[in-house]
């Protein structure tokens, strides 16, 4: 008789780790502190330092920008920020080579955010396929519009595990909203205000109907508010009409000081969580 060995280890693996994201919208249901800071800033070599002290400071995720030479939807400090970054160097390719260890020291969910012409440059399966390869959990592209994305980019995130985030702000339609509700299962990034990025000290009333509207909208998928939290009286502010806050210019002035990030930033986030 032939022996038929069933060859148990060629069985493809059925283990799917839900996503870091997900996981902690699952997770936490309120409070949730995501802070952004530029790649290669302040120096070309403090990308994942940077990380691992944000995470041991007590924040949630992690959103890294990807520099460019022109991001139109940030203010002066993340601007500044960029081209510190481009002028020390920092490429989409060092990047990548400097997260591919990312997951031996950070457990905590991280995000590239980042303008989507170097994306393209680089090609955008290619990107995926190494956001995939070092852990990158999700993306936000501030310059793709949503129809493109589901078009042309969508199948492509999600086959490499993806969540990809779209932003809001009070002039975005009803409608867009709730187009950008259907394509997203991670979160929706909720621009505080039409400006520009920067940390501004309180947050005024037309946003406080703006959340509310959004409230009422019943969104499925959970909401971050970002643009103008700077400190916890702001964070609170957000957390209240959202899942939480990402902060941005007022981190990145923290780091700008490059003085004891450790502490600058342990301490930073401490004062923010209050």
């Amino acid at each position: 008789g032939v022996n038929i060995k069933i060859m148990t280890h060629l069985q493809p693996q059925t283990t799917t780790t839900m996503n870091r994201i997900t996981k902690l919208f699952n997770e936490k249901e309120k409070d949730v502190l995501s802070i952004y800071y530029t790649a290669g800033f302040p120096m070309l070599e403090s990308t994942l330092e940077i990380a691992q002290h944000i995470e041991e400071g007590g924040a949630d995720m992690i959103e890294i920008g990807i520099p460019f030479s022109d991001p139109v939807a940030d203010g002066p400090t993340i601007q500044e920020s960029n081209k510190q970054a481009l002028d020390n160097g920092m490429t989409l390719k060092l990047l990548f080579e400097q997260l591919s260890s990312l997951r031996e020291q950070v457990n905590i969910p991280v995000i590239l955010m980042g303008y989507i012409n170097p994306v393209l440059q680089f090609g955008f399966e290619d990107f995926c396929k190494k956001c995939e390869e070092c852990g990158v959990d999700g993306l936000i592209f501030p310059d793709l519009p949503i129809s493109v994305y589901e078009n042309e980019y969508k199948a492509i995130c999600e086959q490499y595990g993806l969540k990809n985030t779209f932003l809001i702000t009070p002039q975005t339609s009803e409608q867009r909203i709730r187009q950008i509700d259907e394509n997203s299962d991670g979160f929706i990034y909720m621009v505080s205000s039409a400006s520009t990025t920067g940390a501004k000290t309180q947050v005024e009333s037309e946003q406080e109907s703006y959340f509310q509207r959004i409230k009422d909208m019943q969104l499925k998928s959970p909401t971050l508010v970002g643009f103008g939290i700077s400190n916890h009286e702001t964070f609170k502010a957000a957390s209240k009409n959202s899942r939480g806050a990402i902060i941005g210019s007022a981190f990145i002035n923290v780091l700008s000081q490059n003085a004891d990030l450790k502490n600058d930033i342990k301490n930073f986030i401490n004062q923010v969580k209050g």
